[in-house]
C-alpha cells in the first residue's frame, strides 16, 4: 500500500503533465494559426493596402476604406460604451452592496458577457437598422458599444474592489463627501485596472464580423458618413476570403493578418498596464 505522501505526489505528477499537455495542445494550434497568417498574410501586406480602396475583381486595390471604417466605427462604439460602463461598474461597486438592482444588474451584465455576438447585431438591426431604413455606420457602432459595455462594467468593478476600504475611509474622515471620495480616490486609485478592461473591450470588437453584417453591411468606396452603409475590415475579410478571386483572397490574408496583429498588441499593451498598475500597488 502506498502512503498518503506517496499518494499525493503520484496525483501531482499526473495533474501536473496533464495540464502542460493541455497547454502545448493550446499553443500548437495558436502557433499554427499565427504561422499561416504571416505565411499567407505577409507578402499580402504591401502599402497599397494601406493607400487604395477595395477593388473590383481583377483589379488592383487596398483596404483603406475598410481600415478607415473600422476605426472610426470602433472609435466611436468605445465612445459610447466606455462611460456607460465606467459609471454602471462605479455604481456596482460602491453603491451596490443592498438592494435588488445591482445583483439583477450583474446577472444581466454576466448573460450580455457570453451573449453570441450575432444576437447583439440582431437587436441593433430591428431597434435602429429597421426604424431609420437603411444600414449605417452608426448602427455598426451602436452593436459594438452594446458589447463594450458589459466588459467595462465587470473590469471597473472589480478595480473598484480592490481598492483598500481604508483610502476610503481616509477621505471620509477628512469631510469629503462620498461623490469626491469616488472621483478623486477610488477611481484614480484604479484607473489603470480601468484602462485595461477598455483595452481588452478594444480588442474584443475589433474583429467583430456577425453584428457589422445586419448593422453597417459595407460600402465599396470610400465613405465617412456614419449615416451610411460603411466599409469594415471584418465583413471585407468575410466576403473576400469566400470569393473564388486569387486578388480578393490575399487581401483577405493581409486584414485578418492586420486584425491579429492589432489584437495581439492591444491584448499585451493591456497585461503590462495592469502588471504595471498590480505592482505600484
Amino acid at each position: 500500500m502506498l502512503n498518503l505522501y506517496t499518494r499525493r505526489r503520484i496525483i501531482n505528477a499526473v495533474s501536473l503533465s496533464i495540464s502542460v499537455l493541455a497547454m502545448l495542445f493550446g499553443l500548437f494550434w495558436l502557433c499554427w494559426i499565427l504561422v499561416t497568417l504571416l505565411d499567407h498574410g505577409l507578402p499580402a501586406l504591401t502599402p497599397v493596402v494601406f493607400t487604395q480602396m477595395t477593388p473590383p475583381p481583377g483589379s488592383s486595390g487596398g483596404l483603406l476604406n475598410a481600415i478607415t471604417g473600422s476605426l472610426m466605427m470602433t472609435l466611436v462604439g468605445t465612445l459610447i460604451g466606455t462611460p456607460i460602463g465606467i459609471l454602471a461598474g462605479t455604481y456596482l461597486a460602491e453603491f451596490g452592496q443592498r438592494g435588488w438592482l445591482a445583483p439583477v444588474t450583474r446577472f444581466i451584465n454576466d448573460v450580455l458577457l457570453s451573449a453570441p455576438s450575432i444576437v447583439i447585431g440582431m437587436f441593433i438591426y430591428e431597434v435602429y437598422v429597421v426604424k431609420i431604413g437603411h444600414f449605417s455606420g452608426w448602427g455598426g457602432a451602436l452593436a459594438l458599444s452594446v458589447l463594450v459595455i458589459p466588459v467595462v462594467i465587470r473590469t471597473t468593478e472589480n478595480m473598484l474592489r480592490l481598492v483598500p476600504n481604508s483610502l476610503r475611509e481616509a477621505a471620509a474622515a477628512l469631510g469629503a463627501p462620498q461623490w469626491k471620495v469616488i472621483s478623486f480616490v477610488t477611481l484614480r486609485a484604479s484607473r489603470a485596472g480601468i484602462l485595461t478592461g477598455i483595452l481588452l473591450a478594444v480588442a474584443r470588437i475589433s474583429g467583430e464580423t456577425a453584428p457589422l453584417l445586419f448593422t453597417a453591411l459595407n460600402n465599396q468606396f470610400w465613405s465617412s458618413n456614419m449615416n451610411q452603409p460603411m466599409a469594415n475590415l471584418p465583413v471585407v475579410i468575410f466576403q473576400f476570403a469566400m470569393s473564388p478571386y486569387e486578388d480578393w483572397q490575399r487581401l483577405a490574408w493581409a486584414g485578418a493578418l492586420l486584425i491579429t496583429l492589432s489584437v495581439l498588441t492591444l491584448n499585451i499593451v493591456a497585461r503590462v498596464v495592469f502588471r504595471q498598475s498590480a505592482t505600484a500597488h
